[in-house]
């Protein structure tokens, strides 16, 4: 349930070109990138005292990325911010002069931009973030989603302008057909995992996620003790733990990696010492979490940084999709997808083992920050798990 990082760069310092892109003046380039955005006022910062009394600790604070940039998801902040930064370095290259983010929509940029083609391999949530990217800029956009991505997804993906490809498989089977095609075609490929000689683009991914860290700890009243964060590839959870080891150094807090049980890759690799695929057997409801191989510079970063790495089941991530839009005790109710409330669901499974809470030191008076990564993004199979209408619950 619950493993301890005892690998042997753990408490390592950073590789150098992750704490480049993942500190605190990397965040300040996507802070002055949303100035020049429509709609990027922060996204809430959710206190819930209540559930806080109900499983002993100290505070839980929730960060809601459910409204990020009209996508509903934290993936708005990480495809879109790259595609930008990429269209940009090439208008940089063709003109010979540095481009600045201020001149993103002027000709110059959309006539660079119309001749290129940008593709990535999605469960969902990060094809919608590249192609409204694309869209902005005017670059052409192909999206290869696999078997399990609902039509509803798709037609999400599909309304900012991308052609859809589907692939038979999993998620890293629509990964390798992506990148296949980009290669025979000259696409550029905008992933958000790693490989071995792919590093720069994903991390611009990551690098736009840093900026629901700043906003969350400019609101946060005291820098938090722990921290759970859900991981499918690992790309959230290795910005958050990056860039929180980065700012409170040997101060930051005790960072989780919460995977579901059926996808935990990984947690096994935590185990085997090295990066490993795991086999796809089942499929999870938290389809945004489906993924059965770390990316590489994720694991660098989490194999450093993170703490501790645990599972949680299909049936306790819906429990937790619940107990948000049901709350307790006077709490505000949060619409949280499949994917959104992991990290809730392995605070509350760590919360109700008394040799997990002493393993980590979850006592009560433990300050806990989570970030609920979606909202309802597939609002039909919201309402079959929660019983509600996304509106019913937020109205």
């Amino acid at each position: 349930m619950l493993l301890r990082n005892t690998l042997s760069d753990y408490r390592l310092p950073l590789d150098s070109s992750d704490a480049d892109a993942l500190g605190i003046e990397a965040a300040q380039a996507v802070e002055r990138f949303l100035q020049h955005r429509q709609g990027t006022a922060p996204t809430p910062m959710v206190s819930l005292p209540g559930l806080a009394r109900r499983l002993d600790v100290g505070s839980i604070h929730v960060k809601d990325e459910g409204q990020r940039l009209g996508l509903g998801s934290f993936k708005a902040l990480g495809g879109a911010y790259a595609v930008i930064q990429l269209v940009l370095g090439l208008a940089s290259q063709r003109w010979g002069r540095p481009v600045d983010i201020s001149e993103w929509r002027s000709p110059e940029v959309a006539t660079v931009a119309a001749g290129i083609t940008l593709t990535c391999a999605t469960d969902g949530n990060h094809g919608r973030s590249v192609a409204q990217g694309a869209q902005l800029v005017g670059a052409n956009c192909v999206v290869f989603v696999h078997a399990g991505v609902s039509d509803e997804r798709c037609q999400a993906i599909a309304r900012y302008g991308a052609r859809i490809e589907r692939v038979q498989g999993n998620y890293d089977d629509s990964v390798a057909s992506a990148s296949k095609i980009a290669s025979e075609r000259g696409w550029i490929v905008v992933s958000d995992t790693s490989w071995p000689g792919y590093e720069r683009i994903p991390h611009l991914v990551m690098q736009g996620y840093t900026a629901l860290l700043r906003e969350a700890l400019g609101a946060l009243p005291t820098p938090p003790t722990h921290v759970f964060v859900q991981a499918g590839v690992g790309g959230i959870a290795a910005a958050t733990a990056a860039h929180f080891a980065l700012v409170f150094g040997k101060d930051r807090p005790f960072f989780t990696v919460v995977e579901p049980d059926r996808a935990a890759c990984l947690l096994e690799s935590a185990k085997a010492g090295q990066i490993v695929k795991v086999p796809h057997d089942r499929p999870t409801v938290m389809a945004m979490l489906e993924c059965y191989e770390p990316s590489l510079v994720a694991w660098r970063i989490l194999s450093r940084v993170a703490d501790a790495f645990m599972t949680v089941e299909d049936d306790e991530a819906v429990t937790m999709m619940k107990a948000l839009a049901y709350p307790v005790d006077g709490d505000p109710a949060i619409v949280a997808g499949e994917s959104g409330a992991v990290g809730l669901a392995g605070l509350a499974k760590v919360a109700g083992d008394p040799a997990c809470r002493s393993e980590i030191g979850l006592d009560s008076n433990a300050r806990v920050f989570l970030i609920n990564t979606e909202g309802a993004t597939d609002p039909a199979l919201y309402e079959k798990l929660v019983g509600a209408r996304p509106e019913d619950v937020t109205g």
